[in-house]
């Protein structure tokens, strides 16, 4: 069992049926309303917001909403294994929190507190390089947890191999070059109301990222023992041209609709890159993943880890380690209750055969994966 959490370093242990203030979460939409009680009106609309016209954010939902199970029944499933083995680690479940840059912004800690939220549940985080603190004060917070490093290229050859090196002697177990911002989307959220969130000011370097190519994955590779991830991969061309430089692990994503717009949901191109792949390198998907039936879709398609970036944002901002803990406890309850009706007892039994398209019943936005919440998606 995994570590009962704590808050920050030297405080008591909290229950992981944790109560935050007078509640008690027992939904994940729970967990979601209380963010939005703590957040002043740019921090929320940080977190839920996306590029222009938000098309890529509702098809992340849309394309996941999509597609429904096929359950099997009669089955023994008195017993019922949630986890995964991954970056030499028995994980609680397959999945991450994913990076998500400024965390510091909601919640005391930043990354650091995620960091050690994760490692007391007992699954992976990753690290951005744009978040407070930095990978070695991530590292000292948790020292016995799943850590991978996820760098945006600031500098030339030398500024990222140091960080590459950091990573390695930080014990990082993966390192990660995200490879979908060469250029600073236009978030609207945030235009219409003149709101620089601090992660988006001018910042020196950014030219760096523009220019990047796969010398600098060549060399990564050449110069460094760790498993490498590329972010950002949203074809099978692309995913090809990953396998080519053996990169490790290839990280399906649209940077949750926040990048380029008018794109197809993650969920979407899953399935031609898992067949590209083959086996050749392992799999990360994030865009729009909230619930336990999204977690098992998207490993029934071929993912081996699902990335949390809002729904880790949410917990984070309702209560540091304790909300995150209690909502990876909700999430893991939905999974449990999902794989049992599915008629399997762990993730090694599902694959695409328990999938079938269907169309969508509800309409896609942010908040379309929790019909008991009462938040209006849209404020300006």
């Amino acid at each position: 069992m995994p570590n009962t959490p704590t808050d920050k370093p030297g405080d008591k242990p909290v229950p992981q049926s944790a109560v935050i203030g007078d509640l008690q979460f027992e939904n994940l939409h729970e967990v979601v309303r209380k963010a939005r009680q703590n957040l002043s009106q740019n921090e929320w609309d940080y977190i839920v917001g996306a590029t222009e016209s938000e098309t890529t954010l509702k098809r992340n939902r849309m394309a996941i909403d999509s597609m429904a199970f096929r359950p099997r029944v009669l089955r023994d499933v008195s017993r019922i294994d949630t986890s995964v083995e991954q970056f030499g680690r028995r994980l609680r479940l397959p999945v991450m929190l994913a990076p998500v840059g400024s965390l510091e912004s909601f919640y005391e800690g930043g990354g650091a507190t995620s960091s050690r939220a994760a490692q007391a549940f007992g699954i992976a985080h990753m690290l951005s390089s744009v978040c407070k603190p930095g990978l070695e004060e991530v590292a000292e917070a948790a020292p016995d947890g799943t850590r991978i490093f996820q760098l945006y290229v600031r500098g030339d050859a030398d500024w990222v191999d140091d960080h590459v090196r950091r990573a390695i002697d930080n014990g990082y177990k993966a390192f990660c070059i995200t490879v979908d911002t060469a250029q600073i989307s236009r978030r609207e959220r945030d235009l219409a109301k003149r709101f620089r969130p601090v992660g988006r000011r001018q910042v020196s370097g950014r030219d760096f990222q523009a220019g990047l190519d796969w010398k600098t994955v060549e060399r990564v590779k050449r110069k460094f023992d760790i498993p490498l991830i590329l972010k950002g991969i949203a074809t099978a061309e692309d995913a090809r041209i990953a396998l080519e430089h053996k990169v490790d692990w290839i990280y399906v994503s649209n940077h949750g609709g926040r990048q380029l717009d008018h794109g197809l949901g993650s969920f979407a191109v899953l399935p031609e890159i898992v067949e590209t792949v083959g086996g050749r390198a392992k799999i990360m998907v994030d865009g729009g993943f909230y619930r336990g039936t999204d977690i098992v879709k998207a490993i029934a398609a071929g993912a081996h880890i699902v990335g949390l970036g809002r729904l880790q944002c949410y917990g984070l901002a309702a209560g540091g380690v304790p909300a995150i803990v209690r909502m990876l406890e909700l999430l893991e309850d939905e999974i449990v209750r999902c794989l049992s009706l599915l008629g399997v007892t762990s993730f090694a039994e599902v694959d695409k055969s328990y999938l079938v398209p269907a169309p969508p019943v509800t309409m896609p936005n942010v908040f379309s994966a929790f019909p008991l919440l009462e938040i209006e998606p849209y404020r300006y």
